[in-house]
């Protein structure tokens, strides 16, 4: 059976370094997909990768047991990520798949608009304020619930729900005019 995140935590806090390996082990998919999806830049998603557990075992004294351990994770590797894309303006990742844009074998002309049309989500994704844009990353790439969403960005129910709907709104029209105009 497997040991409880709460075991674990307090085993790490009481020195036992192991259990915080347990941690990771347990939790290092998420949080690599966490990153990947909101950086896009595979050089650097390790090394974020990394950082972001630096940052949980430094804070592993400030986790509060009441509420799921994973989610607490990726709120800070979201908080990580946040910082990170602050600095340095780098571009989100699209969510193509959720759009139509699938990976099946298809011919190099085919590939090539496909490729073109993920880069125009991505740059319209990339265009939205970043109040829409994370939440948008966070459902449809992570897998997250509205609730988790909430608990990681520390916002009520209501304004996850609204900015999930205005966010899709907006990455529809955007993406649709471009299509009027001849863009896509």
């Amino acid at each position: 059976m497997e040991t409880p995140d709460v075991d674990l935590i307090s085993k790490c806090l009481n020195g036992d370094n192991d259990a915080f390996s347990g941690l990771v082990t347990r939790y290092k998919k998420l949080i690599y997909s966490v990153v990947y999806n909101m950086i896009n830049n595979k050089q650097d998603v390790n090394d974020i990768v990394q950082e972001v557990f630096i940052k949980i075992y430094s804070a592993l004294d400030k986790y509060n047991p009441e509420y799921k351990f994973s989610t607490w994770a990726v709120r800070i590797a979201t908080n990580c990520c946040l910082d990170i894309l602050k600095k340095k303006r780098i571009d989100a990742v699209s969510i193509e798949e959720k759009i139509g844009v699938s990976d099946s074998v298809d011919t190099p002309e085919d590939e090539y608009i496909k490729k073109e049309k993920r880069k125009r989500i991505n740059d319209e994704l990339n265009r939205l304020p970043e109040k829409y844009r994370v939440p948008l990353i966070l459902f449809h790439k992570n897998g997250l619930s509205y609730d988790e969403i909430s608990q990681v960005l520390n916002e009520p129910m209501s304004i996850v729900k609204n900015r999930l709907y205005r966010a899709r709104l907006m990455l529809r029209d955007s993406l649709s005019s471009e299509r009027e105009e001849g863009v896509l």
